[in-house]
Order: C-alpha cells, then structure tokens, then sequence
C-alpha cells in the first residue's frame, strides 16, 4: 500500500504507534511499575499514559468518534505518585499535559461502542511487557460492527532483521508491515500456504490462566502435529500468523470460566490484520466474531484463528479433542 493510497483513519493509527512505542519503550525500560486490578491483571504506567496519549489524539482529529479502551482512571485518582508519573510520560510527548487533563483523556475510553468507533488495548501482553519481552499496542476502528482497520505495535518484535515493527491492515486493501526506523519499505504480509496439519505451528502464550492448554495439548496429539509451538504473548501472535511465521492460533475457555467471553480490545485490531493477509478467524464453533455487542464478543465463545488452508479441518479436530 503505497503512503500516499493510505486511508486518512489507517494514517492516522500508524502515526499514533510511533509515539505509542516511545512511551512503552521509556517505560519498559526505566519505570516499570504495576498495581493490581479486580482481576488481579497488571497495570502499568505505560498502559494509562498510552491511553491517554490516543485518546487526545482521537479526540482532536474524530470527535465525533467514541473510544473504547482497556482503562479507567479510577486507581489514578487514588494514588498521586502514580498519577504524577503517568502525567510525566505523558507531558514528553504532549507538553500540555497535567494531572487532570490525563485523567479526564483516560477517561475518554470508556465512550460507547455504538456506530463508529475506536477500540485500544494500550499494552495487550502486561505480563510480556513486565518481563521486557513481548507486547502490542492494539488499535481498531470499528463502524456498524464491522472492523474496518487495525493496527498492531510491537516496539520489542524481530523480525526479517528488524527490532521492532508494525501491522496494519484496512478492510478490502490487504495487511502491510514496517519497522519503526523505516529503513525498509512498507511490505504485503500473507499467511503461510501450509496445509498439512502435523506441520502447523501452534502459537500459544507463556500464560495459560485464560485458556485451555490440556485442551490444546489435546488437540496437538490428535492433529499429529510434529513441530514445536511458537511461545508469545499478546497480539503479537497475530503479526506472526499474518506474515506466515505459524498456522494457528487459539483461545480456548478456561473450564473454571466456562462462561468467559472475550473483550472486543483483545482481538479487533488483529483480526482484521489477519483477515486481510488471508487468514480466517471464527469462534471455537466456527461462528463469524461479531462486534456489534458491546465491549465483549458476547455472542462467540473462544477465538481460532488460522492460515485459512484448512480451518474447517482443524476446528473439527478441536472439537472433537
């Protein structure tokens, strides 16, 4: 996709990573800090000070547009260290910044998801990112319930001799990646054309608390599967699979959380990434991923994303293990 074809919105959201990753990599490396949320995920200062950061911009450039993102700012308001440090990272992007204007943008993420709008998982992979290893910053327009662009940012990502790339794609014009220092050209990403199951490379997670891994394990042994799993946290596991570096990825349902359904933060930005480089994305029962109810996927349960050769195969495999 040559830069000057580039939709306005899909412009826009590439721009947006590069300020993204300079807050992440500042805080990754100097200020890691968390504190605990009701679901005992970590927080960090990056993930408060990338909403912010986006959330201003979104409200300059569409306000007519709603957000929807991953926080809030209530723990903010009840610890002023933390706030203050936030606001510091903020402020080097955005000199403007100060306590009460980085709440108030923080806050601009909890809009509704009706009609035309933004979602953003600022640190999708916390627990990657506290480890100084992989995690993505997850951008997604959505109107109507469909997914129209996606971005993901993977500031700490190698590959093709790079450290550090990008993913974005826009409905009907293909997925493209680049490398944050730009040194090469913008480049088509598509899914590997492997077919035969013992080959494909499972991408799963370090964590296995939000899935099934037995159930994995189980499947793997039914596919034949031969190869070892690509081990990788967050959505970064969507950049591999659209560039053809694994076959299949999934997120099962824990059996103590049988009722989980996934936020919508968590997989617009790269569902359409996959789409447009190829590949195919559905429930666990082979449903469509719709996103049209609220800020969870609540009429899909689990996600199984493939290269698309042979999905219906697989996900037969997976529901029979």
């Amino acid at each position: 996709m040559h830069l000057t074809l580039i939709p306005d919105e899909l412009q826009f959201a590439i721009h947006l990573m590069e300020g993204c990753a300079t807050i992440t990599l500042n805080v990754q490396q100097k200020h890691i800090n968390s504190q605990d949320k009701a679901d005992h995920s970590p927080v960090t200062i990056a993930d408060y000070a990338v909403q912010a950061y986006v959330a201003q911009a979104i409200m300059n450039a569409y306000p007519n547009d709603s957000m929807i993102g991953e926080e809030a700012s209530s723990l903010l308001q009840q610890d002023e260290k933390l706030l203050n440090e936030v606001t510091q990272q903020v402020k080097a992007l955005l000199p403007e910044s100060n306590p009460d204007l980085v709440n108030s943008w923080i806050d601009h993420g909890q809009g509704q998801p009706n009609g035309r709008f933004w979602v953003l998982d600022p640190v999708d992979g916390t627990k990657g990112f506290l480890r100084r290893m992989q995690y993505a910053t997850a951008l997604a327009l959505v109107k109507d319930g469909e997914v129209i662009l996606g971005v993901l940012g993977c500031p700490n990502l190698p590959y093709a001799g790079h450290t550090g790339v990008m993913a974005y794609a826009y409905q009907g014009q293909g997925a493209w990646w680049q490398s944050y220092n730009q040194q090469t050209e913008t480049q088509p990403m598509r899914v590997s054309e492997i077919k035969n199951l013992s080959e494909f490379r499972i991408l799963r997670s370090f964590e296995d608390s939000h899935t099934d891994s037995a159930r994995i394990d189980s499947f793997a042994r039914q596919a034949g599967v031969t190869v070892d799993p690509v081990r990788m946290d967050s959505q970064a596991k969507y950049f591999l699979l659209a560039c053809g570096q694994a076959e299949l990825s999934m997120r099962l349902l824990a059996p103590e959380r049988a009722d989980y359904r996934e936020f919508i933060w968590d997989q617009a930005p790269g569902y359409r990434v996959v789409l447009e480089a190829g590949g195919t994305i559905t429930d666990t029962d082979g449903k469509p991923l719709d996103f049209s109810t609220g800020r969870r996927l609540n009429n899909n349960r689990g996600i199984f994303a493939t290269n698309g050769q042979i999905h219906e195969e697989a996900l037969k495999i997976l529901q029979q293990s």
